[in-house]
């Protein structure tokens, strides 16, 4: 069986005429009681996960034209509601959303340049119709990145970033892997230990303000040093296992296969259409000391379709996937509830 980010785990697999693989308790199972795996883009080789997330953020953060960046914040935002759920929507609204109103409207305030002036501020300065617009461009840009990051932080975990560059720049990478997991651990420490804290009256919400500042400051202390102990093991760890050293081979999980292929190159396809179009200037946009764009005409209108292509991409494979499980599961429960029915 061709293994991606499937894990041996004691559970049964049961295929599905998708991409993911779906896991079924070994024992006392049911068919309601079928879980599904939540991503099938995470079910993709790394090598494919990291290209499109290598050229969604280099699109966000180098084309400043506002169609791109308006698909690329609804797209990030859509896939991270999609991901994660209420807390995706409680980031966006209470996050996000006043941002990017603080951003756009704090930029004209520092920012006086262009040529086409509203009204003149209480201090003197102008007030630019360009720097209000290159405000919100600004801060669509911010926003989409935190969006787009969020998604990474689901799909790109520890061991996909290893497998991609442990053999290439091993210190680095296992330096970088060992950052993107801390805070996710950290936080889930301190909560351990804010409960533990809690139970005997010692965490930072009991007593007065000098006794919190004092369960606060020793709370610190303790995670400070389980941290520092937690780096020094894994460092240990991996020097036992010989990491970095050359001829050292590595066991992966990750295998290619024709799906692997296909979406590679699609989104290889697509990226690369929409780095020519760029180039060839129909993506050119200016902000200072005027506002001019690329006149908007079939080619440059084809590249924002081949870029919104291009960020729905795994949106659309996680949708497709679950319509084709609950496909599968109505054709499953479709003879059960018949031969029950004709039992009664």
């Amino acid at each position: 069986m061709t293994a991606h980010n499937h894990r041996k785990n004691g559970r049964d697999k049961v295929s599905c005429p998708g991409c993911s693989s779906f896991q079924v308790p070994a024992s006392g199972r049911k068919k309601e009681e079928i879980a599904m795996v939540k991503d099938c883009f995470s079910t993709y080789h790394p090598v494919v996960n990291f290209l499109y997330f290598a050229l969604v953020l280099g699109f966000t953060m180098v084309v400043q034209h506002p169609i791109f960046l308006g698909i690329s914040l609804a797209a990030s935002v859509a896939w991270s509601i999609y991901l994660r759920g209420r807390k995706a929507v409680r980031f966006t609204v209470f996050g996000i959303l006043p941002m990017l109103l603080f951003m756009a409207l704090i930029n004209p305030a520092f920012n006086h340049e262009g040529a086409t002036i509203l009204t003149y501020l209480p201090s003197g300065n102008p007030l630019t119709l360009e720097s209000i617009v290159y405000g919100l461009v600004a801060a669509c840009m911010l926003c989409a990145v935190i969006a787009w990051f969020s998604c990474y932080n689901a799909m790109m975990t520890s061991d996909k970033f290893l497998y991609l560059f442990g053999r290439i720049i091993p210190a680095l990478s296992l330096v970088i892997s060992m950052a993107l997991r801390f805070v996710p651990r950290f936080q889930a420490q301190l909560r351990q230990l804010s409960n533990s804290q809690k139970c005997v009256g010692r965490d930072a919400s009991h007593g007065n303000w000098f006794r919190r500042a004092k369960h606060g400051v020793r709370m610190l202390s303790m995670m400070i040093t389980w941290a520092l102990e937690n780096g020094l093991d894994t460092a240990d760890s991996m020097s036992s296992r010989g990491y970095g050293l050359p001829g050292r081979t590595a066991f992966s999980l990750y295998q290619w296969d024709q799906r692997d292929r296909q979406a590679l190159a699609w989104i290889a396809g697509l990226g690369g259409y929409t780095v020519i179009m760029g180039l060839a200037g129909g993506l050119y946009v200016r902000y200072f000391p005027t506002f001019s764009i690329a006149n908007i005409d079939a080619w440059s209108l084809s590249a924002c379709l081949a870029y919104g292509l291009l960020c729905l991409t795994p949106l659309y494979l996680d949708v497709r996937e679950d319509q084709m499980w609950s496909a599968r599961l109505a054709q499953v429960a479709g003879p059960k509830q018949q031969e029950g029915e004709t039992q009664t």
